[in-house]
């Protein structure tokens, strides 16, 4: 539960500014911290950090385990001698741009990695130290991309059959041809954990709490739905069977089709829920607590046909439950999970929201509907809440205002007696932060009342999507003060 008034702000790790083509856990995410914790803000929300595979998205990845080898500090290779200055500034210039450019950092950045990963000793004590801590996960991830790598990347559903359905003959073979590749694998999350850590260190001496975020859902094209095939719903060619996705709605009139193989939430129930225990387990160790994306799977899960190419003729299937959430508290108690209980919400949502004792959300971009009872409106909060002006998937609060026609104005002009419009979006963020919700978040985009260049993501589109980065100019003194100033009002400053 959240009882405590604090404050949050929302981006994302590869938004950060630096030199390396994307944002990272280097020296700008530490600088981060400083701004965040000079500006009174307690949490630091970021989204998935492991590996992007389809459409970039840090919700389409290639393991709920690893971390994203695009966010090592490049410049911790340079200190332990595995990379040259002059390999890291050649390697910058072929990156450089105001936005992500994945494919120019995967073409530019592995070759370079592989060069810099020879010279570390794979017997060194404290690589082989990691690699028995983590193997309950590295082993198989590592198996799995160094296959993908020799495979020209190609996507799990394409690889040959005896690969796909791991005959144990065809794996161990696999395994003596691409040993070498395999241990760079090792070697990669051995530095990010190096990385990352340096990172998190940072944020406790600092006083600040990274809040992750956890996907519901794997990938088909991930080591998990590959590793773990018993644990999904799958044919007997190891095919998914149905796929998840959302229904219809005013937004989305042909739903969306995520493409995510369903759990098979029977096998997980009789194995204890184990698979779902050592993903906590690591996430724990990753964050201070997380968003656990799409809660309301949890009560009931919407699914389509595989063969279908949209979401029109789903239906709904029953979830674990409290029973599942039950066990996770069980076996993590002081852990602070946030439930997104967001989108196309029934009757039971709610209840095993409220059963759980785990804060839901709310997004004030989803209140002026003219409802008296809307749970968005910021008068009917409550304490145990985590308040959104929007969350990666909106707008920027000030790119909503100005798409908003003359009824829906006066609807908030009304609700918050402000009365002119040029005041709104900052009118927004300051009724976010006055609420009653124990923890308020607000994307770093709304309070520099950013427009829609610093949006993250656009549901339901292919393409253009997790690419924003802030300028570093962005995290100057006149903004920290600006938002220490609204935190302190707000009562909200840690």
């Amino acid at each position: 539960m959240i009882y405590e008034r604090e404050a949050g702000i929302l981006l994302p790790v590869f938004s950060l500014y630096g030199k390396d083509g994307i944002g990272g856990f280097g020296e700008p995410s530490h600088k981060f911290i400083e701004f965040l914790r000079g500006a009174g803000v307690k949490y630091w929300q970021i989204l998935p950090l492991n590996p992007t595979g389809e459409g970039d998205s840090p919700y389409q990845s290639f393991s709920a385990f690893a971390l994203n080898p695009y966010f090592l500090d490049l410049e911790l290779l340079v200190s332990m001698n595995l990379l040259l200055k002059r390999e890291l500034k050649e390697y910058r210039k072929k990156v450089k741009g105001r936005e992500v450019q994945y494919h120019k950092i995967y073409t530019h950045l592995f070759p370079l990695l592989k060069k810099a990963l020879e010279k570390l000793d794979r017997d060194d004590e404290k690589l082989q130290n990691f690699i028995k801590t983590e193997d309950y996960w590295l082993t198989d991830y590592s198996l799995f991309m160094a296959i993908k790598e020799d495979l020209d990347m190609k996507p799990l559903w394409q690889w040959p059959h005896e690969l796909f359905i791991r005959e144990e003959k065809a794996i161990k073979k696999k395994e003596r041809e691409l040993s070498d590749t395999i241990m760079f694998y090792k070697k990669l999350q051995y530095l990010l954990h190096i990385s990352y850590k340096s990172l998190k260190d940072k944020s406790e001496r600092e006083g600040l709490k990274i809040m992750g975020d956890m996907p519901i859902y794997v990938s088909r094209d991930s080591c998990d739905f590959w590793a773990s095939r018993d644990l999904f719903q799958a044919d007997e060619r190891g095919m998914p069977e149905r796929v998840a996705g959302c229904p219809p709605d005013v937004f989305c009139p042909q739903g969306q089709r995520w493409g995510n193989p369903l759990y098979n939430w029977k096998v997980h129930e009789d194995r204890g829920y184990s698979w779902w225990l050592k993903r906590l387990f690591r996430y724990e160790k990753l964050y201070h607590g997380i968003r656990l994306d799409h809660f309301r799977g949890l009560a009931s899960f919407y699914t389509i046909p595989k063969e279908d190419e949209d979401a029109t003729k789903g239906r709904w299937e029953k979830g674990p439950g409290i029973k599942f959430l039950n066990r996770i508290k069980e076996e993590f108690p002081d852990f602070l999970i946030i439930a997104e209980n967001l989108g196309h919400l029934t009757d039971d949502v709610d209840v095993l929201l409220e059963e759980s004792g785990f804060p839901g959300m709310a997004v004030i971009q989803f209140a002026f509907d003219g409802r008296k009872d809307n749970p968005y409106l910021p008068r009917n909060y409550r304490e145990n809440l985590v308040a959104y002006t929007g969350t990666h998937d909106n707008e920027t609060i000030k790119s909503f205002v100005e798409g908003l026609d003359k009824a829906y104005i006066d609807r908030i002009k009304e609700e918050l007696s402000i009365h002119k419009r040029s005041r709104l979006p900052y009118g927004l963020v300051k009724e976010v932060l006055k609420s009653r919700a124990g923890l308020s978040i607000i994307p770093l985009q709304d309070f520099l009342l950013l427009g829609n260049e610093g949006r993250i993501n656009v549901p339901g589109s292919s393409f253009g999507n997790w690419k924003y980065r802030i300028k570093k100019k962005n995290l100057s003194r006149r903004n920290m003060r600006k938002i220490r100033n609204m935190l302190k009002e707000a009562h909200r400053l840690s």
